[in-house]
């Protein structure tokens, strides 16, 4: 599809759309939220399934249909303008069983490797399309200054070269040679801009001062119980995630703006505006950065998505919100509730002139623009889409447990322990998350927050160490045997957005008791760490011989064994200041903000760039 004829395409269908019509196409709503009756009768822009937002049964013949239908309902609209579905397939088509699931991005980030990042968004790219989906919610470009973040792991790390790299090998992943054919994903470069710049305690997601109220919203709910929301409340969560981004213009360009720069030369056309602001102004009502640094200066032709409900969150007027946020440069609303409700708001504005006409026809014509540049608009292609039978292939497997054998960092290896050779008589594993799908693949899994056990299909670090050597498997380490070598796998819980915020990143007083266990009844004793973000070692950084920083490693750990075995050598490097203290936070690399260190002053363990390679 050439770009002169998707712009003719894009201004035919303009002109035979009237005012609703326009209006609905800049209307994303939840397929929980809305029908294919419905769709068809309102001519939706688009639907998308958010985290979680699956059909039942969960299986890839049953997202296919669910979305086929969708998109019938749509050409039946009035307009005939197809829909494009989205999800958040981040690291993988992961909210479906079955998918393959790769490491997040802070582990692709430690490999560093742009082919192996673009080999996974094209497989990624060939299961979601299978069921029909032509728009993912990814790369993020996020580039955290605070690793109490929760969304910490989303980040290839605290290099904005390192992030630009990747993120260019993954958008072509994603989009291939050529965005029409049924296989290629829409990309969408996320969270524009300066999300990781956020500072602690600046969030006011969630008001600590009436928690019960969060009972009755219905995002939020979507992590779980009323009761574990207010145990992740009581241990930091909503401190940062959508809070205030504060720093100089020279941080902004320097840091945070050349990998979106760097996307956009690689032909992306999709960008989601953040639900933070930058020195106090919403970035979904900043004009300055969403239209004339985006749209006029670097000429983007794509449009803009808001984020889920981040519109609303502009003003307690909801008629005002949605003025910003269009006025702003906001060209589709994730509304993703009411989206008549929506249409209704913003037809009303136009009519009164508070919002101009021409800003409609800007944000549709670079809408249909894009449907056009997917085939949308076109005869069907010849091409047909992958069938469902790609979804978890073992070519894909095989993929993601090469990614994750090639991610872990070795920080600590005192006598050459790794990689494990010679060791006489079984190994001593313990931890829960050493044979645990869902703990490997943490948060964005099957469900928005992700969960413990058998989630989802997969092979874990003790299947793939039982392929090569005898194993004792204690999930909490209560046994009496002694070996040779223990392993113990430490991991966070699964988390997502403002749920993973923290107040320390310190390990708990659980998982010191596991490696204090296992160190008694061990010569040598190797502690891996499941996590999604650098945490504080503590008393662990001097009771084991090894430490391996595993990240999240997917849907197929049994990868994290072929590196402790020597398999696969141990290459990947840390991308972010490793913090020595919670105390200490935050730690980064760069100037215009609190918490830069350059060298070792205290407060951090380690320094990026640091990664033990030993000789297999």
């Amino acid at each position: 599809m050439t770009d002169s004829h998707a712009r003719r395409l894009a201004e035919e269908a303009l002109t035979k759309l009237d005012l609703r019509q326009r209006v609905a196409q800049m209307t994303q709503v939840e397929k929980n939220s809305t029908t294919p009756e419905e769709v068809r009768r309102e001519g939706y822009g688009s639907v998308l399934s958010g985290g979680g937002g699956s059909p039942t049964p969960n299986t890839s013949e049953a997202w296919r249909d669910m979305v086929d239908a969708f998109v019938e309902a749509s050409t039946k609209s009035r307009s005939g303008i197809p829909i494009v579905y989205g999800v958040d397939a981040v690291h993988g088509h992961n909210n479906m069983v079955g998918a393959t699931i790769f490491p997040h991005n802070i582990g692709l980030g430690a490999a560093g490797d742009e082919d192996l990042a673009r080999r996974i968004a094209r497989a990624t790219a060939r299961e979601t399309s299978a069921t029909g989906i032509r728009w993912t919610f990814a790369p993020a470009l996020s580039i955290p200054l605070d690793v109490r973040w929760g969304r910490s792991y989303e980040s290839y790390g605290q290099d904005p070269d390192l992030v630009a790299r990747l993120a260019v090998a993954t958008v072509q992943g994603f989009q291939g040679d050529d965005l029409s054919r049924p296989d290629a994903l829409l990309a969408c470069v996320k969270h524009f801009v300066a999300d990781g710049a956020i500072r602690y305690g600046s969030s006011r997601r969630v008001d600590r001062d009436a928690l019960d109220q969060a009972a009755d919203d219905a995002a939020l709910a979507n992590a779980g119980s009323h009761e574990a929301f207010l145990e992740r409340v009581a241990r930091g969560a909503w401190m940062l995630d959508q809070g205030d981004a504060e720093g100089s213009e020279a941080l902004l360009n320097e840091v945070f703006l050349p990998p979106y720069q760097a996307t956009l030369d690689a032909g992306v056309l999709n960008v989601m505006a953040s639900y933070s602001s930058w020195n106090g102004i919403r970035m979904h009502a900043h004009g300055d950065l969403l239209t004339h640094l985006l749209k006029d200066t670097w000429q983007f032709p794509g449009f803009i998505v808001s984020d889920w409900e981040a519109i609303d969150q502009l003003s307690d007027d909801p008629a005002q919100a949605v003025a910003l946020a269009i006025n702003a440069g906001v060209d589709m609303s994730m509304v993703p509730y009411d989206g008549v409700r929506f249409i209704d708001t913003l037809v009303e504005l136009v009519r009164s002139g508070v919002v101009p006409e021409a800003r409609i026809d800007d944000a549709v014509r670079r809408i249909l623009y894009t449907k056009a540049r997917l085939g949308l608009l076109s005869e069907p292609a010849q091409v047909q889409r992958p069938n469902v039978d790609v979804v978890g292939s073992p070519e894909h497997r095989a993929l993601a447990r090469e990614a994750a054998a090639r991610t872990p960092v070795l920080l600590e290896n005192r006598g050459d322990l790794l990689p494990l050779r010679g060791t006489s008589g079984p190994l001593l594993v313990a931890g829960v998350a050493a044979h645990d799908v869902g703990l490997a693949c943490g948060g964005w899994t099957i469900t928005w927050m992700g969960e413990e056990g058998d989630i989802t299909p997969g092979s874990t670090m003790v299947d793939g160490l039982r392929e090569h050597h005898d194993v004792r498997y204690e999930p909490a380490g209560q046994g009496e045997a002694r070996a040779e070598v223990g392993i113990v796998v430490l991991a966070e819980e699964p988390y997502a957005e403002g749920m993973g915020d923290r107040y320390d990143l310190n390990l708990s007083e659980e998982h010191l008791a596991l490696v204090r266990r296992v160190r008694e009844r061990v010569d040598r004793l190797v502690v891996v760490l499941y996590s999604g973000r650098p945490l504080v070692l503590g008393p662990v950084a001097d009771l084991a011989d090894a430490i391996v920083a595993a990240w999240l490693p997917g849907s197929e750990a049994a990868g994290v064994a072929d590196v402790l075995l020597g398999h696969v050598p141990f290459q990947a490097k840390l991308r972010f200041v490793w913090p020595a203290s919670s105390e200490g936070l935050p730690v980064h690399p760069f100037e215009g903000a609190d918490g830069v260190v350059r060298k070792s002053d205290g407060r951090a363990a380690y320094l990026p760039g640091h990664g033990l390679t030993p000789s297999a």
